[in-house]
């Protein structure tokens, strides 16, 4: 990767880590509280498939970045 993909990848890796750890902090505040277990796994499913989703969303913009497809606004 040239220095100028490097550059463009910071941003969405620290949007991506920003949003995990959010995730990660909401879910562990909500099952610190004294809620019916149905609830808590519902709170873990809800969190693990948002925290997937933005992991898969990362993995597809650094492969648009590698491909030299910057602009995502061209597509439209």
């Amino acid at each position: 990767m040239s220095d100028k993909h490097i550059k463009k990848t910071i941003a969405p890796i620290i949007v991506s880590l920003c949003l995990l750890g959010y995730c990660l902090s909401v879910s562990i505040v909500l099952i610190k509280f004294n809620i019916p277990n149905a609830i808590k796994l519902i709170i873990i499913i809800a969190s693990s498939i948002g925290s997937l989703v933005i992991v898969m969303v990362l993995i597809q913009r650094l492969k648009e970045i590698k491909g030299g497809e910057e602009d995502d606004l061209g597509n439209y």
